[in-house]
């Protein structure tokens, strides 16, 4: 929660302190779209402010019209707002502020977001089915486990037949779960906010990035994404006239992955040294494990012809195919994986009940 003093001093509360990609892009868009019409920067903050529906947002972009109104420029602004403004975007705006190109400037990030959130929801879409029958599995378990069996459970005890192994292992399952309710609801949130918090350090940082960079599956997804978005960093980094060395910096910062964090800082290092990018990439990822062949190879064309422009966006276009192709691979799998568990839960429950029920009808014949 954060609290700030609005104009007529009361202090205003926010639940959430957070930007997503779709303010970032309407900002940029509503702000491209107004300076084209020639109005003042002043005047478009102010009526970019008033469209946005986000309040911890507004409330930025509020105190970024005070900064301005002390001559600030628009980017030296943002600088005073790092958890709002990546690097990224105000090195963009700083390089095309001085050559008075900065409305294409901002509607170059704003497609830069729009793309990246497309992508993010593309992903989110094709994951959504098999979350959603896990979810349902659980819940069905919970009122198996809760309620079914403990209704059936007196018919068990008084009968004084034999019951097979998986009725008994459903009751003990059962009994361990209603007993210990409170229990495994406090270890789950102990171990969530354990997660939370130890996430935030660098050593599960590296390990959780380098586990997603080892999963047979998930590694080509998470992969493909990563250059899908360097490939627009790089591009629109370099279109706006940030050196090849802090553009490559800026980019391994924006990839949130310590693996390739580290990798673009040994290429920085080599580019440092007067090497080509494409050698040094090569260099520092002989066997292509982190940059395709398909991709240095497109690399090396820009290199050839400077033509960045095209084949960035062609590096963009064709890793976003990417990430859908590898994306239906890994929902293939993981779609099957969930009905699995499902019908397995099903026949363990048939088996246990219709086969206590069996054993208790032979006892009465």
């Amino acid at each position: 929660m954060n609290n700030n003093f609005n104009k007529e001093g009361k202090k205003e509360f926010y639940l959430i302190k957070k930007v997503s990609l779709v303010d970032k892009f309407n900002f940029y868009e509503y702000l491209s779209v107004m300076l084209d019409w020639w109005v003042t920067i002043m005047s478009a903050l102010e009526s970019v402010k008033n469209r946005v529906k986000n309040p911890y947002f507004r409330k930025q972009i509020e105190e970024i019209q005070v900064f301005m109104s002390t001559w600030d420029s628009l980017s030296k602004a943002m600088k005073k707002k790092p958890n709002i403004f990546s690097n990224r975007e105000i090195y963009i705006i700083e390089a095309w502020e001085s050559s008075w190109t900065l409305t294409e400037s901002l509607n170059n990030i704003s497609d830069d977001f729009k793309k990246q959130h497309e992508l993010k929801q593309t992903i989110k879409n094709s994951l959504t089915y098999p979350i959603v029958i896990l979810i349902f599995l659980v819940i069905a378990v919970l009122i198996v486990m809760l309620y079914v069996i403990p209704s059936l459970l007196p018919l068990f005890e008084e009968a004084s037949t034999e019951l097979p192994v998986a009725t008994k292992a459903l009751i003990s399952t059962s009994n361990f779960i209603w007993n210990n309710f409170v229990l495994i609801i406090l270890f789950i949130l102990t171990l969530w906010l354990f997660i939370y918090w130890f996430k935030l350090t660098q050593t599960w940082k590296m390990f959780f990035d380098k586990l997603l960079l080892s999963l047979p599956l998930v590694w080509d997804v998470y992969r493909n994404y990563i250059l899908a978005n360097i490939s627009t960093n790089l591009w629109s980094l370099m279109w706006g006239w940030v050196t090849i060395l802090k553009s490559l910096r800026l980019v391994w910062k924006s990839t949130n992955n310590v693996v390739y964090e580290e990798i673009f800082e040994l290429v920085a290092q080599k580019v440092w040294e007067w090497k080509k990018l494409v050698d040094s990439m090569l260099e520092v990822d002989e066997y292509n494990e982190y940059f395709t062949s398909d991709y240095i190879q497109m690399l090396s064309v820009w290199e050839k012809t400077a033509s960045l422009d095209n084949i960035c966006k062609k590096l963009n276009k064709q890793y976003t195919r990417e990430v859908k192709y590898s994306l239906s691979n890994l929902v293939k799998w993981i779609e099957p994986a969930a009905i699995m568990l499902a019908w397995i839960f099903v026949l363990w429950f048939a088996f246990a009940i219709f086969g206590a029920m069996l054993q208790l009808t032979q006892t009465i014949g």
